[in-house]
């Protein structure tokens, strides 16, 4: 029989990649996860908003809806279990004119089809009870949603991946696979350590560079590549007391959520991310963006003071639509899409790939050991 250096190899150590790990380790497989950086979850998974999304944007039966709902649920139970920040502050998702309405009805309605605890639609006067500095004229309220230590929860996976004897490998870029005559494939990497490894599955959990791995996969179907776009959002501190306690959301627009509020762990007022497609990575911020936050934020938040914006930092998603296209489901692409054995590729693992990433990793590893040879090991 095959001797391999791991069961499976993970590219990428964001959030979704270690919870990939996560889940395989769990079922007593042997797990190297390689980072091309030098440290793990620098990309997308610590350039967001660190919420906890509750799961009603999302269209019922898809998998977004799913994964969401069911990462959500298992989210808090691991942060709790290991002792990672997290705060179930609520979200408030606003309507600040009668034109907005239905699209928060539209969310409610989702929600309810989802499977979405304790949501509740609230009058002008109810939501000000909650908020005194609202303006709306209605209000969806989840319970649910909420924001945590993103980073902490990263070095929990970590941790539990290495307790069960695998491998968090920093500064070791993959450059290419291939398929191994023996079975599985034979991964190479690159940087100081350049090394040739063996295993029988392989998942790639790249974030922004999905598409450039997923070339790198030798016998890889170039159609079967999405073609990456880039949403770059950036944020903005608030100077001052934050003046609300609950997370605060318009209703979503074009492919993303709106330019919201979040008070943070240590009680800071952030807004933000608003969305630009851009061409290039580049998490500089441009400071004339400013006065679009005044705009749309005084809509839900009139009172904010002109002058108490700093700029924070910026984040880009890894987006598989066009400004013109509908925003589309997550991409968990495993044999029966690409046709390589032993192999699962995601794509487009944007928000809420966050919330969702225990599920997930659950989702990899049931589409690499769902067949009855894979159970049998």
């Amino acid at each position: 029989m095959r001797e391999y250096d791991a069961d499976a190899i993970i590219i990428g150590a964001g959030a979704v990649g270690l919870a990939s790990g996560y889940a395989l380790a769990q079922r007593g497989l042997s797990v190297i996860t390689l980072e091309a950086g030098p440290r793990i979850g620098e990309g997308v998974s610590s350039r967001n908003s660190e919420v906890i999304h509750a799961g009603f944007y999302y269209a019922p039966g898809s998998l977004k809806a799913r994964v969401c709902v069911e990462g959500r649920r298992r989210l808090y139970e691991f942060l709790e279990s290991h002792g990672v920040p997290y705060w179930r502050c609520g979200k408030l998702v606003v309507a600040t004119e009668d034109a907005e309405i239905p699209a928060i009805e539209k969310m409610y309605q989702q929600g309810l089809a989802n499977d979405v605890e304790h949501l509740q639609m609230l009058t002008a006067d109810e939501a000000r009870a909650l908020e005194p500095e609202l303006h709306c004229v209605t209000a969806m309220l989840s319970p649910e949603s909420g924001v945590f230590d993103s980073h902490g929860y990263m070095l929990a996976l970590r941790g539990e991946i290495e307790n069960r004897g695998g491998f968090v490998v920093c500064e070791s870029p993959f450059i290419g696979a291939s398929a191994d005559p023996a079975g599985g494939w034979q991964v190479r990497t690159g940087g100081e350590a350049a090394a040739t490894l063996n295993c029988r599955y392989l998942v790639a959990a790249s974030g922004l560079e999905a598409q450039a791995i997923a070339a790198m996969i030798e016998g890889f179907p170039p159609a079967k590549i999405p073609r990456r776009h880039l949403g770059k959002g950036v944020y903005f501190k608030v100077s001052g007391k934050a003046p609300f306690n609950r997370l605060v959301y318009p209703p979503p627009i074009p492919g993303a959520l709106g330019t919201h509020y979040r008070k943070n762990l240590g009680g800071q007022a952030v807004l933000g991310p608003d969305l630009a497609y851009v061409e290039a990575i580049d998490y500089s911020i441009d400071v004339a963006r400013e006065q679009s936050f005044y705009d749309n934020v005084r809509r839900y938040w009139p009172t904010l003071a002109t002058g108490t914006l700093v700029p924070d930092y910026a984040g880009i998603r890894p987006k598989i639509h066009s400004p013109g296209e509908k925003q589309p489901d997550f991409r968990v692409d495993g044999p029966e899409l690409h046709g390589l054995a032993n192999l699962v590729t995601l794509f487009g693992i944007e928000s809420p790939g966050l919330t969702s990433s225990l599920a997930i990793g659950e989702e990899v590893a049931g589409r690499l050991l769902g067949s009855q040879n894979n159970r049998s090991l």
